[in-house]
This record gives structure tokens, C-alpha cells and sequence, in this order.
């Protein structure tokens, strides 16, 4: 019946069902609360649309600097913030204002139309500083320039909501491993007796455990080794970790070598 007339069947691909139940008055306004109800979040809808007309603070960002270790291991750490808060003070102040257009009558048939502001009264405020201790979870992993985003900690605004506090992460060079990805590098030398003959030694790593390397064949200056699973953990899945590679020099005798050490 609804394919067989055009209008019905319009109603229906516009609205679906319930279009034909109510019809041809419906609206998208009118299916959206029938989907999800009242809750202002619909399209064209005055709650939502006065959510965003409330005034704002600004937004704070604020570089936290980290260590290498703490991206390795993770990490709590306390920031003390200094907060302007608002408090009612005595008094009265102008608030809310706003641009209105205001029509004046000139004579038969004329009119003049002028914008005025028009504000009202509020009770007054008057902005405290409180301090206030934040912790900031590092998380093992976390990466370069990355937000940790406090919400309602930033500016306040006395007619309005605050902003938001972002701690965005800066991670401090590292004196031993450089950090490429989820992939730590480091640098070794040894002496030209270990590059011709094997050598065994320890590195001391992030945590401080220690990452054991051994080699009984020729060590070429610039070569590589790669140690799977001594990474940095990936900051999506702890479980999985980036590779230690390690660059070795090889460091040269300053001095000619004596007939001796020749023969040796």
C-alpha cells in the first residue's frame, strides 16, 4: 500500500515507520528523540546548542619532562599546580552579556534598527589561588609529545566553564641509549685484542638489569648486534618490546707496538 503512492512512499523513505504513523508533520528532530529521546544531544537541538555558547577558560599546556628510565619502567609523579578558583564575594557585577538589535520607531512606516549590549546581574565573584597536588601517571612507553589531559584544571572563566590542564610529555636525552621508536641504541667499545680475539661483558640497562653479550669471532668496528625483547615496552601492548641494538667501536693502540707485542 505505502510503494503503491508516491507521497507515502516518500514519508517512508524519509522517516521509516514511524513517519507514516505520525504523518506528513514529522521532522528529524521529531525521529531523533524518537531513536534516542530527550537528551539534547540531537541535531538542532537547544541543549546541546547552549552548551556551546557557554563561555570557556583557556586551555594550559604544560611540557613534563621524563627520563628514559621512567618510559622504560613507568611512573608516578606529583605536580604541585597553583589554581585561580572563584568565590563568591559580595556585590553584584554584569554577566552574560550579549548583542541584542533593538527597533526604534522614527515615524509612520519608519524604523531604525541598533545593536545594543544588554548584560545581567550576577552575584560576584573574585578569583583565589588554591594549591593543588595532580599526579600524572607515565605510563611504560608513553611517547614524545604526547597529552595527559586534566579536565576542568586549566583557566577558569568566571561566566562559564574552566579549561582543560595538558601535561604534554617530553622525554630528556639519555648519556647512554638513544631511544628510536619502541628500539633503544647504544654504543660499546672495546679494545682491538677483543675485536681480533671474542670478549664477554655485561650492560647495564633502563632498570638496571644486566644484558649479557658475547662474541668468540672477529668484531668489525661499526658492527651491529641486536638483542630482541630489550626495547622499550610498546605503549599500546606492555607485552611487546622494541630491540637493543648495539653499535660497536673499536678502539686502536695510540702507540706503535714494540717488537714484542708484534710478536704477540
Amino acid at each position: 500500500q505505502v510503494l503503491s503512492d508516491e507521497e507515502k512512499r516518500k514519508q517512508y523513505d524519509a522517516y521509516g515507520e514511524e513517519g507514516l504513523k505520525d504523518g506528513h508533520q514529522s521532522s528529524h528532530g521529531d525521529i531523533f528523540s524518537h531513536f534516542f529521546g530527550d537528551f539534547g544531544f540531537m541535531f538542532g537541538g537547544n541543549p546541546r546548542q547552549q552548551d556551546r555558547n557557554i563561555p570557556r577558560g583557556s586551555d594550559i599546556i604544560v611540557d613534563l619532562e621524563v627520563t628514559l628510565e621512567e618510559v622504560y619502567s613507568g611512573n608516578f609523579v606529583e605536580v604541585v599546580r597553583n589554581k585561580p578558583v572563584a568565590r563568591q564575594a559580595p556585590g553584584k557585577r554584569k554577566c552574560n552579556c550579549r548583542q541584542e538589535m533593538r527597533t526604534t520607531q522614527l515615524g509612520p512606516g519608519r524604523f531604525q534598527m541598533t545593536q545594543e549590549v544588554v548584560c545581567d546581574e550576577c552575584p560576584n565573584v573574585k578569583l583565589v589561588n588554591e594549591e593543588r597536588t595532580l599526579e600524572v601517571e607515565i605510563e611504560p612507553g608513553v611517547r614524545d609529545g604526547m597529552e595527559y589531559p586534566f579536565i576542568g584544571e586549566g583557566e577558569p572563566h568566571v561566566d562559564g566553564e574552566p579549561g582543560d590542564l595538558r601535561f604534554r610529555i617530553k622525554v630528556l636525552k639519555h648519556p647512554v641509549f638513544e631511544r628510536r621508536g619502541d628500539d633503544l641504541y647504544t654504543n660499546v667499545t672495546i679494545s682491538l685484542v677483543e675485536a681480533l680475539t671474542g670478549f664477554e661483558m655485561d650492560i647495564a640497562h633502563l632498570d638496571g638489569h644486566k644484558v649479557h653479550v658475547a662474541r668468540d669471532k672477529i668484531t668489525k668496528p661499526g658492527a651491529k648486534l641486536w638483542k630482541k625483547g630489550e626495547g622499550l615496552p610498546n605503549f599500546d601492548n606492555n607485552n611487546i618490546k622494541g630491540s637493543l641494538i648495539i653499535t660497536f667501536d673499536v678502539e686502536f693502540p695510540k702507540e706503535q707496538l714494540t717488537n714484542e707485542q708484534r710478536e704477540g
